[in-house]
């Protein structure tokens, strides 16, 4: 019987993790804090209660990463489909002509901009097929392809105290159709991990407007919002960048 079948959380044995006793120590300290007030305090701060234990997750899911835990994989025969989830209106296509990726905080101290034959034409393309999560509850199995982020990242350094990289799309759109400029903070770590795609290619073609043409991120150990659509530029720096949605009240790190 092949592993895949058994469904997406019983697919593999969990990995044992060493977790940084600081992290705990922090973790129960703050427990203590948040929970042991009673429970008439605790439901009149509940709005403030909140972030503190999104943060206590993010530490957690932060210590745990590993970059020899890979999310599984599928063959063809279990693709699903995938909804176009952009958060308001489709982009129109006008834009894909004059497309390029700006590269900020490298190095070498200058800007970079990058067309999709350059990264089409200089990368080696890496393929696989993996479950995109999303925070709403659903999931999909898809076949990506395109350049892995940390051979970008190999080729263009970033600055030696870069820890994060801020993705972002101007393409994006609100639900009126105005921009609506969509960015996310992702951790260099995370960025390294050798699942970590700038997908150029979807389902063995190249990306749609409604999939994120010509460039999207893909990163399957993260929830599908941090998965940018359309991406335009990434900036590397070395404090954690603003993130559209953690603005919103949801977690920093996603990780799954």
């Amino acid at each position: 019987m092949n592993d895949n079948s058994r469904g997406f959380f019983g697919e593999r044995p969990l990995p044992e993790f060493v977790v940084d006793p600081q992290v705990l120590r922090r973790r129960t300290r703050r427990d203590a804090l948040l929970f042991g007030a009673g429970t008439v305090a605790a439901l009149a701060s509940a709005r403030l209660l909140l972030p503190n234990a999104i943060r206590i997750d993010d530490e957690v899911a932060e210590s745990l990463y590993s970059p020899r835990r890979t999310v599984p994989t599928y063959a063809k025969t279990q693709i699903t489909p995938l909804k176009n989830n952009y958060n308001g209106a489709t982009p129109d296509p006008g834009y894909i002509p004059g497309w390029h990726l700006t590269l900020d905080g490298l190095a070498s101290g200058v800007s970079v901009a990058l067309d999709i034959r350059s990264l089409l034409t200089h990368f080696s393309i890496h393929e696989q097929i993996t479950r995109l999560v999303c925070v709403e509850g659903w999931s999909a199995i898809a076949w990506w392809a395109g350049v892995r982020f940390d051979d970008l990242l190999r080729a263009y350094s970033p600055m030696s105290q870069a820890r994060w990289v801020q993705v972002e799309s101007s393409v994006n759109l609100d639900a009126s159709g105005n921009p609506d400029p969509y960015y996310v903070s992702l951790d260099l770590a995370s960025a390294r991990h050798p699942q970590t795609l700038l997908a150029t290619h979807f389902n063995g073609q190249p990306l749609t407007v409604e999939h994120g043409a010509p460039l999207r991120l893909l990163v399957p150990v993260k929830l599908g919002l941090k998965n940018v659509k359309a991406i335009t530029k990434l900036t590397y720096v070395a404090q954690e960048p603003r993130d559209y949605w953690a603005e919103r009240g949801y977690s920093h790190y996603d990780g799954i």
